[in-house]
């Protein structure tokens, strides 16, 4: 296992190395940038016609849109200041240098160190992704299992209607539904709007803080598990299914062994293997998907948030610095659904089969 550990570790860094190249050319046609961004700003502040009423030579052939009003020593300072006095590749090659000592560079416009600004942010999101995932996997997997044990039944397909429901309902849906009826949209005002606590939070207790924390989270957990747990309880109902029909398991049962010590005692290990897979992907997307609209609504700052608006913004340090974050968060959570395979499965054995 330590030597397929070790391969995989090793895959990351051409992993990364390629995502962030193919974003970084991806970034570089796409117009709108901050050079622009700043151009478009400096000629609303002085005026189309300022630069040739002093007598300042302008460059009508510039490749920046806007900057006919602006001399060229003012757009040459601009680029200066964002880094694209230099050519592409070189400036891809520094930003190389620059992540692989986790220096993420400056803001261009929130004036912060990304790793400062990732930091601050991390907390909100850990909070929301941590919590949710919790509460979608303590729902999901006992409820996947009765819908195995009573498929067909009046329970399977009753819950089953519901999930329908859940399932076909974005979360942010669920999310406006409960502030109209829960934070005083329009009725009732038990929760509040937004934030993540309250302003007078420092000067409470201890456990008045826990209770002011939960009280936030009430509403955006909600519609995230809502949102979130029907895929899941599905992916365990019919994995047990698939496992109850097996020939060890009719073995167990013909030797007098309990329902309860059969479902338990073997089918649980192998059919959990299927949800242990689904894990990464869960994560991932609870984590940077599902966040996005829950942050935006309930006004939460955190990390979906934040790329967004560097995206908007044209950010380039922060939109390369929460990719190569979230990537790799993705890589090294797969790499531990590998492991937890093998846990479970000692059976499987992935030195034998090479880093896939």
């Amino acid at each position: 296992m330590g030597a397929y550990i070790f391969k995989r570790l090793l895959l990351i860094i051409p992993t990364l190395f390629f995502i962030l190249l193919i974003n970084f050319v991806v970034v570089q046609i796409a117009p709108g940038g901050p050079v622009e961004q700043a151009i478009q700003k400096a000629e609303a502040f002085q005026g189309v016609g300022q630069s040739a009423s002093v007598g300042e030579t302008v460059d009508q052939s510039s490749q920046y849109q806007g900057a006919k009003g602006l001399s060229d020593e003012m757009v040459k300072k601009i680029e200066a200041q964002y880094g694209f006095d230099k050519p592409a590749h070189e400036r891809f090659w520094l930003m190389l240098k620059s992540y692989a000592q986790f220096d993420f560079g400056t803001s261009f416009f929130k004036d912060k160190p990304v790793t400062q600004l990732l930091w601050e942010k991390l907390p909100v999101s850990l909070s929301l992704g941590l919590w949710s995932t919790l509460l979608i996997y303590l729902i999901s997997i006992p409820l996947g299992i009765k819908k195995a044990k009573k498929h067909g039944l009046a329970f399977d397909k009753a819950s089953s209607m519901l999930l329908a429901i859940g399932y076909a309902i974005p979360a942010f849906v669920f999310a406006l539904l409960l502030i109209v009826f829960f934070a005083g949209g329009s009725y009732l005002q038990w929760f509040p709007l937004q934030g993540l606590v309250s302003e007078n939070f420092q000067s409470l207790s201890f456990w008045g803080q826990i209770k002011d924390y939960f009280w936030h989270m009430t509403l955006p957990l909600l519609a995230m598990v809502i949102g979130g747990f029907a895929g899941l309880t599905y992916l365990t109902k019919y994995s047990f299914m698939e496992e109850l029909s097996k020939q060890y398991v009719l073995a167990a049962r013909a030797k007098g062994l309990t329902e309860t010590r059969v479902l338990y005692g073997h089918v649980f290990r192998n059919a959990m293997l299927i949800v242990i897979a689904g894990l990464p992907e869960a994560l991932i997307g609870i984590f940077f998907v599902g966040n996005l609209f829950i942050e935006i609504i309930f006004n939460l700052d955190g990390l979906g948030l934040l790329g967004f608006e560097a995206i908007v913004q044209r950010d380039y340090p922060v939109i390369f610095g929460t990719l190569f974050l979230f990537t790799l968060l993705g890589l090294l959570l797969r790499l531990l659904s590998d492991v937890l395979y093998q846990i479970i499965d000692p059976r499987i054995n992935f030195d034998s089969r090479g880093a896939k």
